[in-house]
């Protein structure tokens, strides 16, 4: 019997409940603060001795320690069957990556094309949050106005923020969920023109708008709220938030999806890939240009 290939996150809140009996847990690769080096070679040697690969999802946010670990064992062990994925999402859009990932191990695809399917997927990932303030949330490269920056100061200012796909923010009225900012569901973010289901996770911010507007304004096929990652204030730049993200969560919709992109062979380590670039190695699937040559002539 084929084992999946591992997928990996670096903290237990990322992980979500699996949506059916058949999708296997998250690996929990354990950051420096909990665990000594040795400790974190023999965690992984175990993991790629049962799964025979694995891969981690590397977000942006993580502490820089964190990241030098998981960069340190992979050296250390000398293997080409780990790949650290950069994913560019918030705590719970990669929670939900992460879930999707784990989904598709089961499949019948090889782990090259599982981990390049995590750039394909994340494009249809929605993710954003409800905020009580967006004094500091330049940080994760959404604009912000001099107008927004000051209505932030006012206790019932709430804003209506998405970072993923497309960066949008609004502010809704003090009300949030009672339609105070006028026609129902004028400002809200665009949403996926296909099928998805919701997650969001309360933080210190009392407001059903998620579920009561946002949820049924993009027709979601079902919500689930889970706590919130630990994460999340710091990436948001507030405690005072609801953070969702919507995702597609068929197996098969999502099997459709990678299997419908043509695979390449990774001409570097050759894994099977999709798009351009192998999640192992990280090599584009085709070479460089030669470099242009810089001789110029003298007069």
């Amino acid at each position: 019997m084929r084992v999946p290939t591992a997928i990996a996150v670096t903290s237990a809140d990322l992980v979500l409940p699996a949506p059916d009996r058949h999708t296997p847990g998250a690996a929990l690769l354990h950051p420096p603060e909990q665990l000594d080096l040795e400790s974190s070679l023999a965690e992984t040697g175990a993991l790629l001795e049962r799964h025979g690969h694995l891969v981690a999802l590397v977000p942006p946010w993580l502490p820089r320690s964190t990241v030098q670990r998981l960069h340190t064992v992979r050296a250390i062990l000398e293997t080409d069957r780990i790949a650290l994925l950069g994913i560019d999402l918030p705590p719970l859009g990669t929670a939900l990556l992460a879930r999707q990932l784990r989904q598709l191990s089961v499949c019948d695809f090889s782990p090259g094309v599982i981990a390049s399917a995590a750039r394909l997927l994340s494009h249809y990932i929605y993710a954003g949050a409800l905020l009580g303030s967006v004094a500091k949330l330049d940080r994760v490269r959404v604009p912000v106005g001099l107008g927004a920056h000051a209505r932030s100061w006012s206790p019932s200012a709430q804003f209506a923020v998405m970072a993923h796909p497309k960066p949008h923010l609004a502010k809704l009225g003090g009300g949030g969920s009672q339609g105070a900012h006028g026609p129902r569901g004028a400002l809200l973010p665009a949403g996926p023109e296909f099928a998805t289901h919701l997650t969001f996770a309360r933080g210190q911010l009392a407001s059903d708008w998620v579920t009561a507007e946002l949820a049924p304004a993009w027709q979601v096929q079902g919500v689930l709220e889970n706590p919130l990652p630990a994460a999340s204030p710091g990436w948001w730049g507030t405690p005072k938030l609801v953070e969702f993200a919507a995702g597609i969560p068929d197996l098969s919709v999502l099997y459709q999806l990678v299997a419908s992109v043509r695979r390449e062979e990774c001409r570097w380590c050759g894994l099977e890939l999709i798009g351009d670039r192998c999640g192992f190695c990280a090599a584009p699937l085709t070479a460089p240009p030669p470099p242009a040559s810089t001789a110029r002539s003298r007069p």
